[in-house]
């Protein structure tokens, strides 16, 4: 089975190759839903002007030429030049009916398959993952999710910020307040606390600040001892944020973290390199590459620093080395990083340079795969009352105070409760993320998030939970309905063509790295079934409609929690 407008788009394709040109095969043909059909295409109003020929005669002439018969009930061509197409319902039947025993729901494996590396979430050791980190780990985690659903290789990597000279202030701290202190207090998830008491010290004690220098020079030469303590913030780091990815149920471990300090052993070869094709040059005692197209607010060219004047290196040798490594080693032929908007420019000149060294080719593409602001009520950055950013454990937990408050009159038993108000809570918080487009900022609203009407994540579980419990009430096990699907009602048209949907949903997310359209897809399928819900009868229907709502319902179900998991959303049974 196929979505219906990519087989009507065929069709009108080849349509309009016979009637003005084999020429124009390969032109958009413009399939577009309609208030008056299924479908409309569009094309022929585009090409009007460069035919020279009036857009209802082109329209005719496509019509003259579809042959659509088999699966079009009704073709004609309406107002300037609209040719509006209504599908046959045997037909649409039978393509959604494929579906009840499809075990990929119409989603084909990618003709294509790739090694792709994702680089998400990426927190900093001995800093607390804040509501920024929310987004950068549930968008990516479902892209992962997506593509290894469509059939490639998918490389999670987790670019753990665990290098640099703030180690030498921390390992410091942690030396004076003693190794057992220090790992209760990370391990409990007290990070922000820790990170601040050994900033206070360093900016307020001279001879704390030099004692952390001199760690940091030792620590980078290689000295066991401090490596050890840096061992140990790193451990007790993971633990905690292990903790809020399980919470979340994103699928990253620490088999998936690719730290800093991995790329420390590559960072002169990869200076080296670009000294040695040109790419970087001397400037200043500093080693810089100047992509072109790159100039400062004077119009001077703007460098990418490779490695400091005093031979230090930044993080931009590091991501130069990761991308290195992730090309030549891993063999990727496609790289997404999910990083805030603000790094913006780092990430253009990167891939600038990455491309002036020969890494990235026209067969390997590489995406700043933007995420945008969350903002309180007052429409900036997310913060607490006292200035602070939002602790990311913070609102997970209050995500599922809040469901259990939602939900407290149907389930009095506190275990039920707190189990469905877990589902409920995560699934609001990252559905609320997911539902906007990932560039795009929006505004933290918890009473919207957990909304049971509009697009939130409780309204497509509730859609999911009302569809089990129509099955309870039938007794009917969804997974064995055998009957075949006819379609009498509108509302169950609209059904079946929004499921016919979910293969080009899921492909798009993969294409364009943009989780929303799956969300908005889900989101679109749901309110289909709410309307039929209202509108068609299931269980007291004649036992012919029964059994055929009871086979549309078992198709809308498993496309929902099909479509739930890739978000990485549970779908509890009961709400």
């Amino acid at each position: 089975m196929a979505d219906p407008r990519e087989v009507l788009a065929a069709r009108v394709s080849a349509a309009l190759a016979a009637a003005v040109g084999a020429e124009y095969a390969h032109e958009d043909p413009v399939i577009r839903p309609s208030t008056f059909a299924d479908f409309q295409s569009n094309v022929a109003l585009g090409l009007a002007k460069r035919l020279g020929r009036p857009p209802r005669e082109i329209a005719a002439a496509i019509v003259a030429n579809l042959g659509a018969d088999d699966i079009c009930a009704s073709v004609e061509v309406s107002g300037p030049g609209f040719v509006n197409l209504r599908l046959r319902d045997d037909w649409l039947a039978a393509q959604a009916d494929t579906l009840r025993t499809d075990p990929r729901l119409g989603v084909p494996v990618a003709s294509h398959t790739r090694t792709v590396v994702v680089d998400y979430s990426s927190p900093n050791v001995a800093k607390e993952m804040h509501v920024g980190h929310l987004r950068t780990t549930v968008v990516g985690d479902v892209v992962v999710r997506v593509l290894e659903h469509l059939g490639h290789k998918v490389v999670r990597a987790n670019h753990l910020g665990d290098w640099g000279t703030q180690f030498g202030m921390l390992i410091e701290h942690l030396v004076e307040v003693g190794e057992e202190t220090a790992r209760r207090q990370l391990s409990a998830g007290d990070i922000n606390a820790f990170y601040q008491a050994a900033r206070a010290k360093f900016d307020s004690d001279p001879a704390f600040a030099e004692r952390s220098r001199r760690r940091v020079v030792a620590l980078q030469s290689g000295d066991e001892p401090s490596l050890r303590l840096w061992r140990i913030l790193i451990e007790d780091s993971k633990q905690y944020y292990n903790t809020i990815y399980r919470r979340l149920g994103v699928t990253l471990t620490d088999a998936d973290l690719a730290p800093e300090s991995f790329y420390n052993p590559m960072l002169a070869e990869v200076c080296d390199e670009l000294q040695q094709s040109g790419v970087a040059v001397i400037s200043d005692g500093a080693l810089c590459a100047f992509p072109a197209g790159f100039t400062s607010r004077d119009g001077e060219p703007l460098p990418m620093i490779v490695r400091k004047s005093d031979g230090g290196y930044g993080y931009g040798t590091t991501d130069l080395a990761a991308i290195r490594y992730r090309i030549c080693e891993l063999g990727a032929t496609r790289l997404i990083y999910f990083v805030a908007a603000e790094q913006s420019l780092h990430f253009q000149m990167l891939f600038a340079v990455a491309r002036q060294a020969g890494w990235l080719t026209d067969q390997i593409s590489a995406e700043h795969a933007v995420i945008g602001l969350v903002s309180g009520t007052d429409r900036k950055r997310l913060r607490t009352r006292s200035g602070e950013s939002v602790k990311l454990i913070t609102l997970i937990d209050e995500a599922v105070d809040r469901a259990e408050r939602v939900i407290a009159d149907r389930y009095p038993d506190p275990a039920v409760r707190h189990e469905i108000a877990q589902a409920v809570g995560i699934g609001a918080l990252k559905y609320g993320d997911l539902s906007v487009a990932r560039a795009s900022g929006y505004v933290f609203d918890f009473d919207r998030m957990l909304a049971l009407t509009g697009d939130t994540g409780p309204y497509l579980q509730y859609a999911a939970a009302r569809l089990r419990s129509i099955f309870r009430r039938a007794q009917v096990d969804p997974d064995l309905v055998s009957a075949p699907l006819g379609l009498t009602a509108r509302a169950e048209r609209a059904l079946a063509l929004l499921l016919l949907r979910f293969g080009s949903a899921v492909r798009q997310t993969s294409d364009s790295a943009e989780p929303h359209l799956l969300a908005g897809y889900l989101f679109e399928l749901a309110s289909a079934f709410t309307t039929f819900y209202e509108e068609c009868p299931v269980l007291k229907a004649t036992a012919q409609v029964r059994d055929s709502r009871l086979t549309l319902c078992a198709i809308t179900l498993r496309v929902l929690t099909a479509g739930l998991d890739l978000l990485g959303i549970p779908a509890p049974d009961r709400m």
